[in-house]
């Protein structure tokens, strides 16, 4: 069995990374969304939420799961038996970045290989970054993301 793991921090989870996970099940017999917790970033949203909004949006997709995990996401994938790792890249910028992660993977989990899918280019301008400063001053991000985003959080 084909078992691909997508990881992220997906704060929030966008288009672009449905797009990515709608074309993994193509290539794999399952893919688990994995909400991972960057020790380097402070989440916009709970990763409890995150994962109840992704649920929703796969909940007619038994091919696809979404877990939380903290810790190296070789190691995860190790613990689901995943085998790929299925990253989205929007340009250059972004696949220096992955392949460097790539290679940190590799060398923790030789088993593990990952796999790029290039975005789409209508869904290459979206980043959870620029959805999050846009819903945090009240700006609208429904053709951003699947799913209603709750209201701004109180603490920011």
């Amino acid at each position: 069995m084909r078992v691909a793991l997508f990881p992220g921090s997906f704060d929030p989870f966008t288009n672009g990374h449905l797009d990515v996970v709608r074309r993994g099940v193509s290539l794999f017999d399952q893919v688990i969304i994995a909400i991972g917790n960057n020790s380097s970033k402070q989440r916009y949203l709970p990763v409890e939420q995150m994962v109840t909004m992704i649920e929703e949006v796969f909940q007619d997709e038994p091919r696809v799961s979404v877990q939380s995990y903290k810790g190296l996401t070789a190691d995860f994938a190790r613990e689901t038996g995943a085998r790929f790792l299925l990253r989205g890249l929007r340009n250059t910028t972004d696949f220096e970045y992955e392949n460097t992660i790539a290679q940190a993977n590799h060398h923790v989990n030789p088993e593990l290989e990952t796999v790029f899918l290039i975005t789409a280019p209508a869904l290459a301008a979206i980043s959870s970054t620029i959805i999050r400063e846009i819903h945090r001053f009240g700006g609208n991000v429904d053709d951003f993301v699947p799913f209603q985003l709750p209201a701004v959080p109180k603490e920011q």
